[in-house]
């Protein structure tokens, strides 16, 4: 097997195992734990050693790992990686449960900027963490998944809606809650007694005796796979952003250890990126600072540190080729993509475009330009805010995709592969630095 096609199918896998940010994180720790990465506690006092290989985790959902160098990080600054973990899904409210016309069903919140009409019609199951009292009546949580499909939100048939293929909005509160069971309202259970049923099922003898709270979202069961005539494409959900941090983390793995790099994946970029485990949090310039040791080294290491975000790019869409730049309209499996926009929305400037095109020459990846139309709006990534909060030199990259924030998402297996070369150089001691004034 080829070491590309070895990619694609890891990838694939994580996919499969990751419907949720926590899952996602602890597949990550479990990768890196495994190639000796110790875990940093935050509350702990750290002692770094250069050379070292560490990971910090917070609120389960947002992973940080990195390598030391053996030279002093303030001098060479660090080669830095970033992504987020989550993507627009379908939350279960925290009082679910619908009684209509004899059938069980939850309310859900959308989380994020979802496309709602491909949710319609799909084997949905739950995964999330829960928060429980153990035999003890002390707090635990547990990862957890049903990984079966449970549930579905049917299609009102064409019949009863002739309008249906010409005008259709979604109404989220009425039209979106998940069909679970038939049930008479005297004998359907409660969204807490099924989770804490399936915690049973999943810990055994360590099961709680109640369940307090959750964050549980709704996940469509289709595996991801490869498809084209050619196998040239990548369906599944949870591409943006699964597809970078998984990338970006066999990147790590494969660098050399002699320069100091990291790879940091927040939660939350979907909506905003502001909580304690989003990239508006405090996570990376709190890891920052303790590498360094002193404000001084901190400025320094700063200063000689790059910052590539990685989030996936809108793919020229061949039915829709209108809504794009017609120069800048990247392409499936051309390569990954500079994001540039004149009003900030990107973090890239001249000299962070040029470092990242000069490191795919070196690997021989080609590179596409990504500009929105100038009659429409502009979405945003986590590399903005790392430059704001942090002031570091950064530059907005991603795999091109299609389908955006549906439900199953479209890639170019050959980008993933082109993504990962550039990112393993990038966290090389050859790769040369900024231009320094």
């Amino acid at each position: 097997m080829s070491e590309q096609q070895a990619l694609l199918d890891e990838l694939l896998d994580f996919l499969k195992r990751s419907p949720t940010p926590f899952h996602a994180v602890g597949n990550m720790l479990a990768r890196l734990r495994a190639r000796g990465f110790v875990i940093l506690a935050e509350g702990d006092s750290w002692s770094l050693q250069p050379g070292g290989r560490y990971v910090v985790i917070r609120n389960d959902s947002s992973l940080l790992a990195f390598v030391l160098g053996s030279e002093d990080p303030a001098a060479t600054g660090l080669h830095i990686a970033g992504a987020h973990t989550d993507s627009p899904c379908l939350k279960i409210k925290p009082n679910p449960e619908l009684q209509r016309n004899g059938y069980l069903q939850l309310g859900v919140e959308v989380y994020g900027g979802a496309l709602l009409n491909p949710w319609f019609d799909r084997d949905l199951s739950l995964a999330g963490r829960v928060t429980y009292t153990d035999g003890d009546g002390l707090l635990n949580s547990a990862l957890i998944d049903f990984e079966q499909p449970i549930a579905i939100i049917p299609s009102l048939a064409i019949h009863l809606d002739r309008d249906v293929n010409s005008n259709r909005s979604i109404n989220a509160q009425t039209q979106l809650p998940p069909v679970l069971m038939c049930a008479a309202p005297s004998d359907a259970p409660t969204f807490r007694a099924l989770l804490l049923q399936q915690l049973h099922k999943q810990l055994g003898s360590a099961a709680p005796s109640a369940v307090l709270d959750y964050e549980i979202s709704c996940y469509d069961t289709q595996a991801p796979s490869l498809v084209g005539v050619e196998q040239e494409f990548i369906a599944g959900a949870r591409l943006d952003n699964l597809l970078s941090c998984f990338v970006g983390l066999c990147a790590l793995l494969a660098a050399d250890g002699q320069r100091s790099a990291m790879l940091v994946c927040t939660d939350h970029e979907e909506v905003g990126s502001a909580s304690t485990s989003g990239a508006q949090g405090t996570l990376l310039q709190s890891v920052l600072r303790r590498i360094a040791g002193s404000y001084e080294n901190y400025a320094r290491m700063i200063d000689r540190s790059v910052f590539i975000s990685c989030d996936n790019a809108h793919a020229i869409h061949p039915n829709f080729a209108e809504r794009h730049d017609a120069n800048h309209g990247p392409l499936l499996n051309r390569g990954p993509v500079i994001k540039i926009n004149a009003n900030q929305r990107y973090a890239t400037n001249s000299d962070t475009a040029a470092l990242f095109r000069q490191i795919c020459q070196q690997v021989e990846a080609p590179v596409q330009s990504y500009v929105v139309r100038s009659d429409m709006a502009c979405g945003s990534t986590i590399g903005p805010i790392v430059a704001t909060e942090i002031g570091i030199k950064t530059v907005d990259v991603g795999v091109p995709q299609w389908a955006m924030h549906s439900i199953r998402e479209v890639a170019g297996s050959r980008d993933c592969w082109y993504l990962w070369r550039v990112l393993t150089r990038f966290f090389q001691t050859a790769t040369q630095a900024l231009p320094q004034p």
